[in-house]
């Protein structure tokens, strides 16, 4: 396995399909949702952002920063306007200023969650509704988007605004001497924009496409739907009427291989029905009524030219062309990263990162909105905001005050107050759970242990703990509690023995009660369990394997309710069932890793607890 989701593209293929992109997207911005352009900061990013301003002809751009407030995106009261006048004015947001236009989202896969919720919304319904602070409107948003990916490789832009956008670049492999020209102007784009509405794509083409995004794993609607609107919009650009298998392939290249699950295999797509053969004739029969062969063979070639063109490729056939090309950009170890990367996001509910999880604080962490409070509980006075809620009230409480001399303008009661509300990251801890039972425990023990020093290089930058069970003979122990101690830990590890039985049950238990105490002093636990599955040692610490086994699973099932996310490691030399039911019982990720080294184990660790 590879350190990358998928090894970079050529710089003069992935800068060809950015120029595709970029043209695309500027044809029909509102329909195609925007762009998901993952690159660096850099001359080549800002490069192809200029060139997209250049070929849309738009001057309706808006650029969204990382922590924007909720009043600034959608909008609400004009403070300034508001105490000067007396009355009740609004300001225009950020989203129905671009109506019409494009939205820059910088360091999307950060973007908090609200942010991405209202983008969504607005590429949805065309319109954001207001309503805060007293104001009430619903007003027009129709944009596209312009996501900035800046991420590492375990970084990606939020699943729910990911959907929604037709086009993806990555633009990591190019340089800025693997720059070119667009192969189109602004003129190119125009007609494409008017030759669009009369762009058609039968259904052989939209079951063939449907039928591509099933064998790579691909369950949206919504990304077909995308994907038939870019393969006309292709269209349309290369100055046709008609969809062909080349748009289709360009569909593919920008859409679909990033939202790939798995890799497509030869069944995936539906065997053609057995074709009936033709019917037989008596030699005789052929020789009195068909023409000889010669004429006959003249008469084809006299007819190949006008009859080729008009015969449509079989549905069967182009699945299978779209399959080849999409195959043949995709790396043979990606399955494996794959399931890796994508069944964390579907298979937990929770929200947490190589962080931990967020916690709620007064004075600690980074602001993320206000909310009503007193600052006499040690919380922090938004003053902005407290202005903000007054200002509507200032006409009424005026006039409820004449006669009265307050020595004040303004009037500010204890409803108006707003604090500022904080997240704070807690710290993630990762419990590692070896098999230290058998002869073939030394070969894993060691790989465990290189996996457990290379996590912990990586803790002192960004906090994280490490904790160590192994399982052996009778019992589970807990030779590492949770530390960031380089030392500690490898003195530890180098102590670790292996042989006996494996009490499976006790380890699982243990788990259990080491994550709790985690998450009850603020922690977020993850967990790495690597063992066979083959428990022999029950909870009362006698042998027996049936009875091992159903105190093992009765204590993963215990265990699932949790919601805790990890990863099994099926330490088998082949893949074991026995791994794989455990790991359904656990509701945690299964690997089947029987030639796994220490590097493969930690890049496995780092997409369960990222």
């Amino acid at each position: 396995m590879s350190d990358e989701f998928s090894p970079e593209p050529p710089a003069q293929t992935a800068w060809e399909a950015a120029g595709w992109a970029a043209a695309a997207i500027a044809v029909d911005p509102i329909n195609l949702g925007g762009v998901c352009l993952r690159a660096a900061p850099g001359p080549v990013r800002d490069l192809w952002l200029e060139l997209l301003r250049d070929v849309s002809d738009c001057d309706r751009w808006r650029r969204i920063p990382l922590h924007i407030s909720e009043s600034r995106l959608l909008g609400g009261i004009n403070l300034a306007a508001t105490m000067n006048s007396g009355k009740l004015v609004g300001e225009q947001g950020l989203l129905s200023e671009a109506d019409g236009g494009f939205v820059v989202l910088a360091m999307a896969e950060r973007a908090e969650r609200n942010t991405i919720a209202h983008l969504c919304h607005g590429l949805d319904t065309g319109e954001i509704i207001v309503e805060r602070e007293g104001l009430r409107d619903k007003v027009s948003a129709r944009f596209a988007v312009i996501a900035l990916d800046e991420g590492l490789p375990d970084e990606h832009l939020s699943r729910a605004l990911a959907d929604r956008l037709a086009l993806h670049v990555d633009l990591h492999s190019v340089s800025i001497r693997d720059i070119t020209p667009l192969p189109f102007d602004v003129d190119d784009v125009l007609n494409a924009r008017h030759r669009l509405p009369d762009v058609v794509m039968d259904d052989r083409q939209i079951e063939a496409l449907a039928s591509t995004a099933a064998a790579l794993g691909i369950d949206s609607t919504r990304i077909l739907i995308l994907g038939s609107r870019l393969a006309r919009t292709c269209a349309a650009l290369s100055d046709r009427e008609a969809v062909n298998e080349l748009d289709l392939q360009r569909v593919i290249t920008l859409l679909l291989l990033h939202h790939a699950t798995q890799i497509p295999a030869s069944d995936d797509v539906a065997e053609p029905a057995p074709e009936q053969p033709p019917p037989v004739e008596e030699p005789e029969q052929a020789d009195a009524d068909e023409p000889p062969a010669s004429e006959q063979a003249q008469d084809e070639e006299a007819q190949s030219p006008e009859t080729e063109p008009d015969d449509p490729v079989p549905l069967e056939a182009l699945s299978e062309q779209l399959l080849e090309a999409s195959t043949a950009v995709l790396p043979a170890e990606m399955l494996g990263q794959l399931l890796l990367r994508n069944q964390p996001s579907r298979r937990q509910s929770l929200h947490a990162g190589k962080s931990g999880a967020t916690q709620r604080s007064k004075q600690r962490g980074r602001p993320i909105g206000v909310k009503p409070g007193n600052p006499k509980s040690g919380e922090k006075l938004n003053l902005v905001a407290t202005l903000r809620t007054a200002a509507p009230w200032q006409r009424l409480r005026q006039q409820q005050r004449d006669g009265l001399n307050t020595g004040t303008n303004i009037a500010i009661e204890t409803s108006d107050f707003r604090v500022v509300r904080y997240r704070q990251r807690s710290a993630s801890t990762t419990v590692f759970v070896v098999d230290a039972s058998g002869s073939a425990a030394l070969h894993r023990l060691a790989e465990a242990k290189g996996a457990v020093e290379l996590l912990l290089a990586e803790c002192y930058v960004r906090r994280d703990q490490v904790a160590l069970i192994a399982f052996r003979g009778t019992e589970a122990e807990l030779l590492l509690p949770p530390t960031r101690s380089l030392v500690r830990a490898k003195r530890s590890l180098a102590e670790l023995p292996g042989g006996g039985g494996t009490p499976l049950a006790s380890a699982l238990r243990l788990l259990d009660t080491v994550t709790e105490q985690i998450a009850s002093h603020g922690g977020t636990p993850h967990y790495v369990l690597l063992t066979d599955g083959r428990a022999n040692i029950g909870l009362s610490g006698e042998p027996g394997r049936e009875q091992a086994s159903q105190d093992a699973e009765q204590t993963a099932s215990h265990l699932r309710k949790r919601q805790l996310r990890g990863i099994v490691i099926d330490t088998s030399s082949r893949p074991s069932y026995r791994a794989e039911e455990l790991a359904g019982h656990l509701g945690a990720i299964y690997a089947p890793l029987p030639q796994a080294n220490a590097s493969d184990l930690q890049r496995v660790i780092q997409a369960v607890t990222s």
